[in-house]
């Protein structure tokens, strides 16, 4: 029993030492790493990998008690204790293009934190957004991102922290990085769509708590929109030190639910022609063209979910060959007609936060017009019966310069008639890039499974161009090869023609 109590008096010391109370050398030390390592805002990953001074502040991070410290310490302990275990678990996944590319980095992986085991979302919501209620927070705890707020070179100390969170806050609101301003429009941060309930819940309360610390205050019927947040990692590049924005921060992304309150336009034309039969001496004789115009809104009715219909006009042209694929839009040859063809309503939702970049978009179409598949008598132009067309779209930036677009699509057509109604499961991927923040170049793929009385496979490939003129109107040009096991089997050619126009409000 005696050796019980001597070995209790020899390990006190030990307990002492890892529950240590905070004290002004915590935030000296991470004052100094701040200083050291932090350049306009970010770092240099790759020369903090064996950085100890980091490793000690971390150790402490985990020891510390904060029994006796009053509230002010204790934000700015926790706000230190964000940004450095930020670094932290990048370096610890090291080499890593962004803190997304981290299975759960921010609300599965748990760090120790004065003595408790907590997410990075934990520490950041329950021990400083709701138990303090200060939207400035927001500004100050800095995640790792390209559009995260730039990081303060110094650390924020219970005596300053007042008068450091003002400064911050001004910083940020006025870096034309995090604030896009361009005439009557204005690019937020998501973090102001993300945490809408913070700032005030409306534009208006959003542009008011902006305004108090911008130098040029944003006007109320200003046009707001919400850029795509860049996850690319803050790093210290050439590009990022004259203050670039990256290529890929500023452009629309076609796979995300639009905000609350606002709308979105599209105007879609496509020009499919191919040229088949052949003759005895083996020439194609035949062409047949089809254009289609999609016209589709879109209304935010929250962050989440979007509300819309879709209108579908085509015109169809058979001709001898020599003609032309604009033959199309002159009545006087060839067999042809055209119709408003179909029309229903769409949906687009978001179903998770976590994932801003996937979406599920479905829209059920009516017939307008009657007669459409034309029973031999008249050209082919749409189905007589209803279309049901469900998109499940995933955006994925690659660096600043690339993204990865992938859609897998159900489309159910002719619902409801005694014949066989056709079914397909369209695949599509793109790739992009971004030479300059307005201009797109792509490459596309695309596979249809069709289902209808034999399965038949029709397949696209192609290259296509968007620029964007400011945040609310972008204009696509694509161009498509195309084939099926019919135009594969007679010798066919086939291809599309597409322009198209986006304009959000």
């Amino acid at each position: 029993m005696h050796y019980h109590w001597l070995i209790l008096i020899l390990l006190l010391p030990f307990f002492s030492y890892a529950q240590q109370a905070l004290d002004a050398s915590f935030f000296d030390q991470a004052d100094q790493f701040f200083k050291a390592e932090v350049q306009n805002g970010k770092l240099d990953y790759t020369k903090l990998k064996n950085n100890t001074l980091l490793a000690r502040l971390v150790a402490q991070i985990e020891d510390i008690d904060l029994k006796e410290a009053d509230e002010k310490s204790k934000q700015a302990f926790y706000i230190n204790a964000y940004n450095l275990l930020v670094i932290h678990q990048i370096l610890a996944n090291s080499p890593v293009p962004s803190v997304k590319e981290i299975k759960g980095f921010f609300n599965q992986i748990k760090v120790e934190v004065a003595q408790e085991q907590l997410s990075l979302n934990e520490l950041e919501k329950e021990k400083l957004l709701k138990p303090y209620k200060d939207a400035r927070f927001h500004l100050a705890l800095v995640c790792g991102a390209l559009d995260c707020p730039p990081l303060a070179d110094f650390a924020y100390r219970p005596e300053q922290l007042e008068a450091q969170l003002e400064a911050q806050t001004k910083l940020a609101l006025n870096h034309p990085r995090f604030i896009r301003v361009s005439g009557n429009n204005v690019g937020l941060s998501e973090i102001f769509r993300w945490y809408s309930h913070d700032f005030g819940n409306s534009k208006r309360h959003i542009l008011q708590f902006i305004n108090q610390y911008r130098a040029e205050a944003i006007s109320e019927s200003a046009k707001v929109y919400y850029y795509v947040y860049d996850w690319s990692l803050n790093q210290i590049t050439d590009q990022s030190q004259v203050g670039a924005i990256a290529n890929n921060a500023a452009r629309y992304v076609v796979s995300m639910a639009i905000p609350k309150g606002t709308t979105e336009t599209k105007i879609f034309n496509n020009l499919y022609t191919e040229r088949t039969q052949r003759d005895a001496d083996n020439n194609l004789t035949q062409r047949a063209s089809f254009f289609t115009t999609w016209a589709s809104f879109l209304y935010g009715v929250n962050n989440r979910f979007n509300l819309g219909f879709d209108l579908r006009y085509r015109r169809v042209n058979n001709t001898p060959l020599p003609s032309s694929p604009l033959d199309i839009f002159n009545f006087s040859t060839g067999r042809n007609r055209a119709a408003l063809s179909q029309i229903g309503p769409k949906i687009r939702w978001a179903p998770s936060d976590k994932l801003p970049h996937f979406s599920v978009q479905s829209a059920f179409w009516f017939p307008f017009s009657s007669d459409l598949e034309g029973n031999g008598e008249m050209p082919f132009l749409d189905w007589d019966s209803y279309i049901w067309w469900t998109q499940f779209f995933n955006d994925k930036s690659v660096g600043s310069n690339f993204s990865l677009f992938t859609e897998i699509d159900f489309i159910w057509e002719d619902i409801g008639t005694d014949q066989l109604n056709r079914i397909s499961t369209p695949a599509t991927v793109i790739l992009s890039y971004f030479p300059h923040p307005q201009v797109t170049l792509y490459g596309m793929a695309n596979v249809a499974p069709t289902w209808y009385k034999d399965l038949d496979i029709f397949a696209q490939a192609g290259v296509g161009a968007k620029y964007q003129f400011n945040p609310q109107l972008e204009v696509e040009l694509l161009y498509t090869a195309f084939t099926n096991a019919f135009l594969f089997d007679s010798n066919g050619r086939a291809g599309t023609y597409n322009i198209g126009v986006r304009f959000n409000k």
